[in-house]
């Protein structure tokens, strides 16, 4: 149940505060990631990693350790080796053979978190880094403080090159980055919309507010289901792998996959 390729919301909460790890659990966000890292005071990083101990979800638990190559990751790995979690996610990715030993170290599922140039340049690299690799996103802040642009359409580059480095290193369409302006849902439906139909599947929020609107966002309509319904069901009535459906829509292999995507990311066969 890691929840990768199908939760379309994906919650930072953090660690230190179990209080809001509890109402995070019980709300409406498909999944759950547990901050170890930016959310965490330095004072508090014990506190966060000992109150992991006992934590059980019903819905996709995740953890947001520390980068894996300082102390505080190294402390992180101990901690977290073990415990029932659905995966982990490690930022600063950079380095295959560091990803390669997180996995070795806690055999879970890993969500690479690309902020820097260097992460996004190694994108393939590190989506092929270890089979225990489920996904990469980027950390659209740190990035655009690495590479000194201010201007937020000039990571849109970057956003197309984790969707293809995810899809040819065989893994699901990645979850789109957070939209740090929490009061601006406006703009989160927006670029929530436009991720979508450029290969996102589902997002990171920092807010509970930010949960339904992400949502619609990523939820296919009944017309997009009804059709990819339809199409499939036409296979059974044709013997060709390319023809004409019964509205005039040319079907061939392409036109397939994107229908079965479609409803297997709506958790449908």
């Amino acid at each position: 149940m890691s929840g990768y390729g199908v939760a379309r919301s994906w919650l930072y909460v953090p660690g230190h505060r179990p209080d809001l790890v509890a109402k995070a659990l019980a709300g409406d966000a498909e999944a759950v990631v547990v901050d170890l890292e930016d959310a965490v005071p330095v004072g508090s990083k014990v506190l966060a990693r000992e109150a992991l101990a006992g934590l059980t979800s019903t819905k996709p638990l995740w953890v947001r350790m520390n980068r894996p190559d300082d102390e505080e990751g190294r402390l992180d790995l101990e901690a977290l080796a073990g415990l029932p979690l659905d995966g982990v996610r490690v930022p600063k990715a950079t380095d295959p053979a560091v990803v390669t030993d997180v996995a070795q170290a806690l055999g879970r599922p890993l969500h690479l978190l690309l902020e820097s140039a260097l992460g996004v340049e190694r994108a393939f690299e590190l989506a092929r880094a270890h089979d225990d690799v489920v996904g990469l996103s980027l950390g659209e802040a740190d990035l655009a403080a690495d590479l000194r642009v201010r201007d937020r359409t000039a990571l849109e580059w970057a956003r197309q090159r984790v969707v293809v480095a995810s899809r040819a290193g065989g893994l699901a369409s990645p979850v789109a980055p957070v939209w740090t302006d929490v009061a601006d849902l406006t703009g989160l439906a927006a670029d929530s919309a436009s991720a979508r139909e450029r290969g996102f599947h589902g997002r990171s929020v920092i807010h509970p507010r930010q949960v339904p609107v992400v949502h619609r966002a990523f939820t296919p309509s009944a017309d997009e289901l009804a059709r990819a319904r339809a199409l499939l069901a036409s296979l059974e009535d044709s013997t060709e792998t390319a023809f004409l459906d019964a509205d005039g829509r040319f079907v061939d292999p392409a036109v397939v996959a994107g229908a079965r995507a479609l409803l297997a990311q709506n958790q449908e066969t």
